[in-house]
C-alpha cells in the first residue's frame, strides 16, 4: 500500500520491511473483518457514554469514484459529548460499494433495499448507547438524511435533528418551506461559521423562527409496511442577517423530534447541528489533510470488496478520531465547543 506525494507508504508506517509486511498481512488477513473492527470500536464507545448526553452525528463521504456512478463510500456515526464536545468514538460505520445504474429505480425499491437505508441503520445503532447508560441520545444528520422513514420509524428513546432537504407536503396542505413566512422572528443568535471549500470562516448573526409541523407521508415511492400517514415534528429556521456583500446567506431549516417551545430551545437545536463540523474534520484528516485515503494504491474494486482497502479505511478512521486537531493545538471538538453559539443581546 502506498499513496501519492501527500500521503504515506505502508513501509513508512511500519518502520521497515518487516513492519510493512506485518501491516499488509493484517489488512489482507481473512480473519480480520470490517464488521469485527467496527464492533470492537463501538463496544468501547458504549462503555464511555454512561451518564452523558450524547450527540450521535452521521454523514457520508466518497472514497473512490470512477466518474461513471461506481464508487466506494464510507458512512460513519460518531458519538460526541453534548456538554464539552469531546469525541467519544465510533457508534456505527458502513463501507458501501456502489455499482452504479441504480438511481432510476430507487423509488421502486423497498426502504431496506436502498443505499439510503444507511441513515436508518445509523440511528438504530445510536439507540444502543442508551443501553450503555447514556442520559440522552440525539442523532444528527445533514440534508441527505432527510427521510420520512427516519422520523416515522425513530427508535424509542432517542431524538432526531436533521437539516431539511425536501419541501414536503404537510397534513394541512401547506409546504414545509412556507411555514415560517408569516411567523415573527423569535430571537437571534451569533456563531462562528468555520471555513469550507469556497467559503471563508466568518462570524454571523442568525434570525430564528420555529413552529410545530406534521409531515405527510410521501407518495410515489415504496414505503415500509408500518409507516404512518403523518408524523409530527418541529421546524427550526435559522437565517443569516445581513451577510457580507456577494456572500450567500447561511440558511438552515432543521427538523427535530425535540420539543421546541422557546427561543432558547431553538438556539439549542442550532448549537447541536453546529457540532456536525466534528465529523467533517474526521473526513478531512482521513482524506486530503491527513492519511489521504483516496490516494492509497491498495487494490479496491467492486469485484474484490474483500481486499485490504476496507480494513485500511475503517482502521484509519478509528485512529484518526483521536487525531483531529486545528491550528491552535486544540482538538476539533473542543474548538467547536469553545467557539460555540451565543444569544445576541
Amino acid at each position: 500500500m502506498e499513496v501519492g506525494e501527500r500521503g504515506v507508504r505502508v513501509r513508512a508506517v511500519g518502520g521497515n520491511r518487516a513492519g510493512e509486511m506485518r501491516i499488509t498481512r493484517f489488512l489482507r488477513n481473512p480473519k480480520v473483518s470490517v464488521e469485527e473492527i467496527i464492533s470492537q470500536a463501538c463496544l468501547r464507545t458504549v462503555a464511555a457514554v454512561a451518564g452523558r448526553h450524547i450527540l450521535a452525528i452521521q454523514d457520508t463521504t466518497t472514497l473512490r469514484d470512477d466518474g461513471g456512478g461506481c464508487g466506494i463510500v464510507a458512512h460513519p456515526t460518531i458519538a460526541i459529548d453534548r456538554a464539552d464536545g469531546a469525541l467519544l468514538g465510533l457508534v456505527h460505520a458502513e463501507l458501501i460499494f456502489r455499482p452504479g445504474g441504480l438511481g432510476a429505480s430507487r423509488k421502486a425499491r423497498a426502504p431496506t433495499d436502498r443505499q439510503s437505508h444507511r441513515w436508518l441503520e445509523g440511528a438504530a445503532h445510536a439507540a444502543s448507547l442508551l443501553e450503555g447508560g447514556a442520559a440522552s441520545v440525539t442523532v444528527i444528520a445533514d440534508r441527505e438524511g432527510d427521510m420520512y422513514e427516519a422520523f416515522a420509524g425513530k427508535p424509542p428513546g432517542i431524538e432526531l435533528l436533521v437539516r431539511a432537504s425536501h419541501n414536503r407536503y404537510l397534513e394541512d396542505g401547506r409546504r414545509l418551506f412556507d411555514c415560517t413566512q408569516d411567523i415573527e422572528e423569535a430571537g437571534k443568535m451569533c456563531l462562528s461559521l468555520p471555513a469550507a471549500p469556497g467559503r471563508r470562516a466568518r462570524d454571523l448573526t442568525l434570525a430564528l423562527r420555529y413552529c410545530p409541523v406534521t409531515l405527510k407521508r410521501p407518495r410515489g415511492r415504496v414505503q415500509g409496511p408500518d409507516q404512518p400517514e403523518t408524523t409530527p415534528v418541529y421546524l427550526v429556521e435559522a437565517r443569516e442577517v445581513s451577510p457580507p456583500p456577494g456572500i450567500r446567506a447561511a440558511h438552515w431549516r432543521l427538523l427535530t423530534t425535540h420539543p421546541v417551545h422557546t427561543p432558547e430551545a431553538a438556539r439549542t437545536m442550532v448549537r447541536y447541528y453546529r457540532e456536525r463540523w466534528t465529523i467533517e474534520q474526521l473526513f478531512r484528516v482521513l482524506k486530503t489533510k491527513g492519511f489521504d485515503i483516496e490516494a492509497v494504491r491498495i487494490r479496491a474494486c467492486l469485484s474484490e470488496p474483500d481486499s485490504g482497502f476496507p480494513n485500511a479505511v475503517i482502521g484509519d478512521s478509528i485512529c484518526r478520531e483521536a487525531d483531529i486537531e486545528v491550528t491552535d493545538g486544540q482538538t476539533t471538538s473542543n474548538r467547536v465547543a469553545r467557539a460555540g453559539c451565543r444569544a445576541c443581546r
